[in-house]
């Protein structure tokens, strides 16, 4: 009985470590990573990529703050070169969870742009 517990411990745990170690490439944004096309983002979406080349205006005042990557789901690069627009979502008074960061040291010519929709969790590429 007792070895019967503990093997079932040992697979439930080991099935823990398996899924916390594949999660981090699921989600990250770096060589082969998910993309989608412009025309694919939320018709909002579209409108603040349209925003960032033109150099704004931006609706909230995070709007061109650098973001700083903690969640290191991005390719690695130095502070400063991604940026954060808010997407807004119909229907909320707030920020909500979308987001656009792109990323490169001309705000107006993105070196690449990434969509997220729940808050820095998953990125997905946005190519043209």
């Amino acid at each position: 009985m007792a070895v019967a517990a503990l093997a079932a411990v040992v697979v439930a745990t080991l099935g823990t470590i398996a899924v916390q170690a594949r999660a981090p490439e699921a989600t990250a944004a770096g060589p082969g990573a998910a993309s989608m096309v412009l025309s694919g983002l939320p018709l909002q979406g579209q409108e603040v990529m349209g925003r960032i080349r033109q150099g704004g205006p931006f609706r909230y005042e995070k709007d061109g703050s650098v973001f700083g990557n903690r969640e290191r789901l991005l390719p690695g690069e130095k502070r400063g070169y991604y940026r954060e627009y808010t997407v807004p979502t119909p229907g909320l008074d707030h920020r909500g969870a979308r987001r656009i960061v792109c990323g490169g040291f001309q705000p107006r010519a993105p070196e690449a742009c990434y969509y997220t929709e729940d808050h820095y969790s998953s990125f997905r590429l946005i190519v043209q």
